[in-house]
């Protein structure tokens, strides 16, 4: 039976969890915002000053408990987002989860076990890009035949230093630059190429900032990837720009190139100063997303409201963690080139 409204919860009011919840509770149609959850009581005391949100939990299976909830969204720590999701279907509700939906392939394959084994249920795992503007139109104009056959993409996500030391917080929780990072580019390749990642090598270290290596991870990655089908990606890392959030996308085809967000600019003005001629950067993801954001959670709504199923399903998460663990493999345990391995042979 389809529903007239939403009546959704949110754990996580981190920095990306209260951009949630803000557009849920003023910018989403069809959704009512009535509950939310978090470990911080200062960020409850944010939901309910802010928000006017009256119900607020420290426990998430209080919020999963709440009178009348038809769906929750996962804004929490990574390690938090597999067990989150099950809880949630277990309890009857639909799920948006943010990405990576987790870190280890045993983790992203049960949770798609648990999905299937509810079925007029929602259960999505949020990227992005698929739903920004620009990158809409560019695989528009690759089913038009604009640039012919793609066959090779080169992405990357960039972000300003000045967010490093916040990233360096939760280094071990997210699985690293290509869990937290790439992970969007791996799926656009994906997305992009209609195929999936077979080979890939990759390269980097903690240039700037030897606290990431201190921690097994790293501040600048590059990689390269092989499809199955032959087709080629290539990626950049970088937590150390200079002048801001700089995502950037190409892909090449036979007959032509498709580039995305290859102006970090924030506005069509530029300066001319003692400093020469500039134009002033984006600084931040959700600046260069805010609109996409918008529309992803507006499609989750939509879809359960007009019965509709998603075009993102769980196993394009799990293939993008899967690629990322092969990424992180050949860069941090030293493998040199990484195959990956038939999810259909791990599923047995």
């Amino acid at each position: 039976m389809l529903m007239s409204t939403i009546q959704a919860g949110i754990v996580g009011l981190g920095r990306l969890g209260k951009r949630y919840a803000s557009d849920l509770r003023w910018r989403v149609r069809g959704v009512s915002l009535v509950a939310a959850c978090s470990l911080q009581a200062e960020e409850l005391a944010w939901a309910r000053s802010e928000l006017g949100i009256a119900h607020t939990y420290l426990n998430y299976e209080a919020l999963l408990n709440h009178q009348g909830l038809d769906a929750v969204f996962i804004v929490s720590s990574t390690s938090q987002h597999v067990p989150q999701l099950i809880a949630a279907l277990r309890a009857g509700l639909h799920v948006f989860c943010e990405k990576p939906l987790g870190i280890t392939l045993a983790d992203c394959l049960q949770a798609e076990a648990v999905a299937a084994r509810h079925p007029t249920q929602l259960a999505v795992v949020g990227f992005v890009r698929r739903f920004d503007p620009a990158y809409a139109y560019a695989k528009q104009q690759i089913a038009a035949g604009l640039i012919g056959r793609p066959f090779m993409l080169r992405s990357q996500t960039v972000d300003v230093d000045a967010v490093a030391g916040f990233q360096m917080e939760f280094v071990k929780s997210s699985g690293g630059i290509f869990h937290d990072m790439n992970v969007h580019d791996i799926d656009l390749a994906r997305w992009f190429l209609q195929s999936e990642i077979q080979t890939v090598f990759a390269a980097g270290g903690a240039f700037k900032h030897p606290a990431f290596g201190e921690a097994g991870d790293a501040d600048n990655v590059v990689a390269t990837c092989v499809m199955e089908n032959g087709h080629i990606a290539q990626f950049w890392a970088s937590r150390t720009a200079a002048h801001g959030h700089d995502t950037q996308t190409e892909i090449i085809g036979t007959e032509g190139v498709l580039c995305v967000g290859r102006n970090a600019a924030a506005q069509r003005v530029e300066i001319l100063d003692r400093y020469g001629v500039r134009q002033e950067c984006v600084q931040t993801f959700y600046e260069r997303f805010e609109q996409a954001f918008l529309l992803q959670t507006q499609d989750f709504i939509d879809c359960l409201l007009q019965g509709r199923r998603p075009a993102l399903q769980l196993r394009d998460a799990t293939r993008a963690t899967q690629a990322a663990i092969a990424l992180s493999a050949s860069l941090f345990e030293g493998k040199g080139v990484v195959q990956t391995q038939p999810l259909n042979e791990l599923e047995g």
